[in-house]
């Protein structure tokens, strides 16, 4: 029995002392594993923080490529109606639409489409601007398309908070009126949309106004 004893008083000890090593042990080796998965989803939140950054920059970039493209469709459209192509000979003028038709094609090789999120109302205003701004292109007098794109973009200032530098740039002094049609078609685009349809029309009135003063 005392042997027993013996055996009971030295099993007790390892029992006591396995209990305190799960005590010490246990919480730390929780807290590491938390902090390992904190650390994880710190690294992956990290990832795609660089890889929307990333998306948010390519959509700029191709917005960008995007503007030229439509300034170069635009001047495409601009130059079939110039006095110049209108005064020369049926036969230099023959080479020169040949000439604009070449580019043309080119350019229609070039396809960039960046979505914005429109419901229908939105779209139908969209639509309804860029056939207002097509017609104006169309008029073939540089004069009377330079002051009705002067009124689409008074009809721009109106509907903003301010003018951006470019737009203040490109406005002459005397602002003059406002298309009201414009104005009230234009505040149901996208915001996104506005800024974009005011950058057109700066760089339209732009080249009109060169066209005016050279001619």
């Amino acid at each position: 029995m005392v042997g027993g004893d013996l055996l009971a008083s030295n099993q007790l000890p390892e029992e006591e002392t396995r209990g305190e090593t799960c005590a010490i042990t246990g919480p730390n080796s929780e807290s590491r594993a938390l902090e390992k998965r904190a650390n994880a989803n710190a690294k992956f939140v990290s990832i795609m923080d660089q890889l929307d950054a990333g998306v948010e920059k390519f959509r700029k970039d191709a917005l960008n490529l995007q503007e030229i493209r439509d300034y170069l469709l635009m001047s495409m459209d601009l130059i079939k109606g110039n006095e110049m192509l209108q005064n020369m000979n049926e036969e230099e003028r023959e080479e020169s639409m040949l000439y604009i038709q070449r580019v043309s094609s080119r350019l229609a090789t070039v396809e960039l489409n960046v979505q914005t999120l429109r419901d229908p109302s939105q779209e139908e205003s969209l639509s309804q601007i860029n056939a207002q701004i097509d017609t104006m292109i169309k008029l073939g007098d540089p004069v009377m398309s330079r002051q009705r794109c002067q009124m689409y973009l008074n009809a721009c200032c109106s509907s903003s908070a301010g003018l951006t530098e470019d737009l203040d740039a490109a406005l002459e002094s005397d602002v003059g009126p406002i298309d009201k049609k414009f104005e009230s078609v234009l505040l149901g685009c996208t915001l996104d949309d506005q800024k974009n349809i005011k950058k057109r029309l700066v760089a339209l009135f732009r080249y009109l106004k060169k066209q005016t003063v050279s001619t």
